[in-house]
């Protein structure tokens, strides 16, 4: 047994000496001026800009548009023929968070406690997952990485695909995460009774209005005297920025009476800001949270519906179904953490195939979910000023055949390398590819 295991350490060993000397062989993003020339520039907020020129400097997009000369000294990177779009924006990953799901060492999605809203993704995030170069060089740039557990697993936070360490990686939002109570079952695992469902639920629903109680009347002392009369309570701590309307409330709520309960919850607890999250069945009650005027980050888009009745395709048309209804839709690709990020163009492409329109499916993955997390200023669309995290395609990204060229996240030119694209060159051409014998 004791050899076994040190035949399993040394294997382990030396996959990791293997990996991190592939990883150190891997090219390097670079910085500098660079001009992306002849290009179709699908600005999102500003429509679409045929044989146009994107200057990208110190970080920043510095101009767009046609007939604008080429800074000395830049690097000019012709894209005739190919299409310009800002990064699309994943709302809802476990990126960073969530290697192997099988051993606990793989994974640090979740803690233990049920009202943990004081520990945060970003202190979490590996920088070196192996799913981020994967993620990024599909165009998606930035990700929302949001914790999970209890009733009050964290706070999420949206990072960008590329930095050596979290605080390089940080994109400017933070939000506290809500598991809102479940009147269903959790899969079909569950072999809870009806009964137990309901007390489970009720438990639930009783904990989180004490927090929410307990976090009023922290903020009231807390501002009363100036943050100096109050004890320390971590949990009531991380709950102010919410409490005063600084930080979204991001609540998980998808079966059609969890999403009732939760807007209800909503208008009674006076929510200064809050976000629907999931919401699988929302467009059975879509009319209500229009009305509610509260906006919604929905998927995985590509799933299975929630009742064996529904119809095959209820999950493709959600998003659409919703925006009809006037609700805001962002779209995230999120399903049971996967790890599959790097398909968020076509949870959106499958939304578009079942009734939700191309421009709104777009903006679904770019503007809205900026506009949603509050860094508009900074991403979701091509414009001046605004961070040079961009994509180049030689297609429509909803298609699987598009293949993405180039990648900016923050002005750094992004190496196209992960270890997929490794492994496929590797093997792509063997020698010797057949044995002699």
């Amino acid at each position: 047994m004791k050899k076994r295991v040190q035949l399993v350490i040394g294997v382990m060993t030396a996959m990791l000496v293997i990996t991190f000397y592939a990883q150190a062989q891997n090219p390097k993003a670079k910085t500098g001026t660079f001009v992306l020339t002849n290009a179709t520039i699908e600005t999102i907020t500003k429509g679409t800009i045929t044989n146009g020129t994107i200057v990208l400097r110190n970080g920043k997009i510095e101009a767009v548009g046609t007939n604008i000369p080429t800074p000395q000294g830049a690097e000019v990177i012709n894209c005739n023929g190919l299409r310009v779009y800002p990064g699309m924006i994943d709302s809802g990953t476990k990126i960073g968070l969530l290697e192997i799901g099988q051993i606990p060492q793989g994974t640090d999605e979740s803690e233990k406690g049920e009202v943990i809203p004081y520990i945060k993704a970003l202190n979490s995030i590996n920088p070196n997952a192996a799913a981020i170069p994967i993620t990024r060089i599909s165009g998606v740039t930035t990700t929302l990485v949001t914790p999970d557990g209890g009733l009050l697993p964290g706070t999420a936070a949206l990072v960008n695909l590329f930095g050596y360490t979290p605080d390089q990686m940080f994109a400017g939002f933070e939000g506290i995460a809500v598991n809102f109570p479940n009147t269903g079952r959790r899969g079909y695992y569950d072999r809870r009774t009806e009964d137990e469902i309901k007390k489970a639920s009720e438990k639930a629903l009783t904990q989180l209005n004490d927090v929410w109680e307990k976090a009023l009347q922290y903020h009231k002392i807390d501002s009363a005297t100036a943050g100096k009369g109050v004890k320390y309570y971590p949990e009531l701590q991380a709950m102010l920025p919410v409490i005063r309307g600084q930080q979204p409330l991001l609540i998980e709520a998808n079966a059609e009476k969890d999403i009732q309960a939760a807007l209800k919850w909503i208008k009674e607890k006076k929510v200064k800001k809050a976000i629907l999250t999931g919401v699988a069945e929302g467009w059975r009650v879509a009319d209500e949270i229009a009305k509610a005027n509260i906006p919604v980050i929905t998927g995985g888009v590509i799933a299975i519906p929630n009742r064996d009745y529904d119809r095959y395709d209820q999950a493709y048309a959600n998003a659409g179904q919703m925006k009809k209804a006037g609700v805001k839709v962002a779209i995230r690709s999120q399903e049971d953490g996967n790890g599959n990020y790097r398909n968020l163009p076509y949870h959106a492409g499958f939304a578009v195939a079942y009734g939700m329109n191309k421009e709104d499916a777009l903006k679904a993955i770019t503007i809205v979910p900026a506009e949603l997390l509050g860094v508009a200023d900074k991403l979701g669309s091509i414009e001046i000023g605004k961070n040079a995290t961009l994509f180049v395609a030689d297609g429509d990204p909803f298609e699987t055949k598009t293949q993405i060229k180039h990648v900016f996240i923050d002005g750094w030119q992004m190496p196209m390398v992960s270890r997929q694209t490794l492994f496929y060159d590797e093997f792509l051409k063997r020698e010797p590819g057949v044995s002699k014998n």
